[in-house]
This record gives structure tokens, sequence and C-alpha cells, in this order.
């Protein structure tokens, strides 16, 4: 029985739903974390994102760098081309897929966060990109979704040098035109700002599930502080607090996946348990979480769904792109009717160009 401020649930087990499989990977030798994901003119597009090109890692010196590519997969079983660049490399931004549009919104890159949010069409074969207004201000690492028409942005990082996350929800309404085409600031959730946290979507309602906010030191620097609350949010009544999560899932794919309207569904994250060893395990690290939690939004409860798709092989220190893992710092994408995780990062520092695709059984 695990206790909550917001009452007490039982966490039981279910059987998987979903049969697991691998996309082609993505033409890259180490693949990238933070890529804006999604799809537009009925292909998988992934942009962007970062990685140490020379294999190595921050505390072996290595510098990470981002990306401007814009890669296309036109069908499962074909493959990846890169159909064009984005107006700068960017990544850990936010991704939406509306419409016949893939909406890239703030992010990253060696210059500093960014406010830019660019809207992707890929059609007839070839890639145009237009601008939407920008944010109120450069934001990174945050979470969102798009709940009919409008986007709402929750939480991240000001600035790559930020002490403290942004306490900050903001909505654009896509179909708004004229004047009403500007981001709105909108009251936050009762509980800590948050970065990397998961968001998601059902009837009619927002949700935000976890996260890190950061915590000043006695040394001077900042900490993570792991959260595991979560709260929800509708035009009409506003937030509410609901049921916290058993664990962290900071990082996990988002958005969280709707599974009929009757439960979302977070695949893996970073419970933060190893965070603090990590510069000591280095390529010892496990990897993450591949548990799937379900939230039930009628019943208020959470429960364990299942397993990610994880097979590590003998090789998996040496040559980790030999193994397939759950991976953090990407999105779920919705595509051809299945659920699909292009890239991320599957250890502290080392990324896959594997593509992960989950197709439900029911």
């Amino acid at each position: 029985m695990l206790i909550s401020t917001a009452g007490s649930a039982q966490i039981t087990k279910k059987t998987n739903q979903f049969a697991w499989g691998e996309l082609p990977a993505i033409p890259d030798n180490f693949g990238f974390a933070g890529s804006f994901s999604g799809v537009s003119g009925d292909a998988l597009i992934v942009a962007g994102g970062a990685n140490f090109p020379d294999g190595g890692a921050p505390w072996s010196g290595s510098k990470k760098v981002w990306n401007d590519k814009i890669f296309i997969l036109d069908k499962p079983n074909g493959k990846w081309k890169v159909a064009g660049k984005l107006p700068e490399s960017l990544g850990y931004g936010l991704s939406i897929s509306w419409g016949k549009q893939f909406i890239c919104i703030g992010g990253s890159n060696e210059k500093g966060h960014s406010a830019k949010v660019y809207a992707i069409l890929y059609k007839d074969k070839s890639i145009s990109i237009n601008t939407l207004p920008n944010l109120p201000q450069p934001i990174a690492n945050t979470t969102g979704a798009v709940l009919g028409n409008v986007i709402y942005l929750a939480g991240g990082l000001f600035t790559p040098e930020a002490d403290h996350t942004a306490n900050v929800f903001w909505s654009f309404d896509l179909s708004s035109k004229g004047k009403k085409r500007v981001w709105h600031k909108l009251e936050t959730w009762p509980g800590p700002p948050r970065m990397l946290a998961v968001a998601g979507v059902a009837d009619q309602t927002f949700y935000l599930f976890s996260g890190t906010d950061l915590i000043k030191n006695n040394k001077g620097g900042v900490d993570r502080q792991y959260l595991t609350d979560a709260f929800c949010y509708s035009a009409a009544a506003g937030w509410k607090k609901i049921a916290s999560l058993p664990k962290a899932i900071v990082a996990a794919p988002y958005p969280a996946y709707n599974d009929h309207h009757k439960s979302l569904l977070i695949f893996g994250g970073d419970d933060g348990v190893l965070a603090p060893k990590a510069a000591v395990l280095k390529e010892k690290h496990p990897g993450f979480s591949d548990e799937i939690l379900a939230y039930d939004v009628e019943k208020n409860k959470w429960s364990v769904a299942g397993k990610v798709l994880k097979n590590i092989k003998a090789d998996a220190q040496s040559n980790p792109n030999n193994s397939t893992w759950p991976a953090v710092t990407n999105t779920m994408v919705l595509w051809q009717g299945n659920l699909v995780f292009p890239g991320g990062e599957v250890r502290p520092a080392v990324r896959t160009p594997k593509v992960i695709i989950a197709r439900p059984k029911h």
C-alpha cells in the first residue's frame, strides 16, 4: 500500500497490452537525445537533438553538439532520409503533432535557450517550415501536450545555468487568428515548479506528472529533487492535485499514452535513485526504468501495466547500441495506430539511434 497526500492507492500489475518491435534506426552512429519527434504528411519526423559525436561523455571531456537535421521515415519498412534542416540546431524543446503540422517549440542549443516556434509541413516529399508566435520567453526541458486546438506547455528551464526551474504554464490556441494568436500565461499547478515532467490529456483535461525541481545545496551548486506528485487542469475548473505516482518518472517519453480515455500510460523514466552515482558508474550504469505506469483517470489510482522493450546484450558496456534500452528525453509519437519512441538517452551521456515501436494488442 502506497500512501500519498492525495490519498492511498493500491499498486497492481496488469498484463502488457503491447507487441513490441523496432523500426529502422536513425542513420547516425550514436543517435540523439532531446530530438523533436512527430508526424506530418503521414510520415514520421525526427528533427534536431544533441549528442556527443565522439562517443564520449562530460566526465571524459567530451562536448555536447546540437543537430539541425530533419529525418523522415515515409513508411515503417522504409529508409530514413534527410529531408531538410531546422532553421538552427536545436533540441530539448516541446514536440506537438497537430493536424498536418509538426510543431517544434522552444528548446536549446550551444548559444542558450530558445523562444522560437517552428511549424513543419511535409508534403509532396518536401519540407516547408513556418514560424508561429514566439514563446513569452526562452525555455527548454519543458513538457506539454495538445488538447483539441490548444497547446499547453508546463515547466522547464529558462537558461542553461539557471539554479531554479520555471514555474510557468502557457497555452496557445492553434485555431486563433489576428491579435488573439498569442501565447497566454495561465495559473500554475499547486505544487513545486519543475522540469522534465510528463504531460498527457484525457476527457478534455490536461495532466502533469512528476518531473524534477532544482534545489540549492550547501556547496554553492544545485541538486535535483525528484518529484512524484501529479495534477490535472481544465479550463473550467482550474488545477486539482491527484494521486501521486509510486515513483518519479523524470524525462520519460511524453505525452502519456491515452488508452481509450480510461488510463494514461507512462513508459519508463528516471526515478533518480542512481542519479548521484552517474559519473561514478559511467558505462556500468544499468540504464533507466522499463516499467509502464498507468493512471486510471476515473479511479484516481496507479497500476503497473507491463514493461518497455529491453534487450541488454553481453557487450552493453562497450557497445551500448547493440542492445535495446528504454530511453528518456524522447517523445512518444502516435503513428499509423502505433506508439513510436525515436532515439533518446539510454544511460547518462549515451544516446541511441534505435526506434522502438509498440503495437496495441486490442
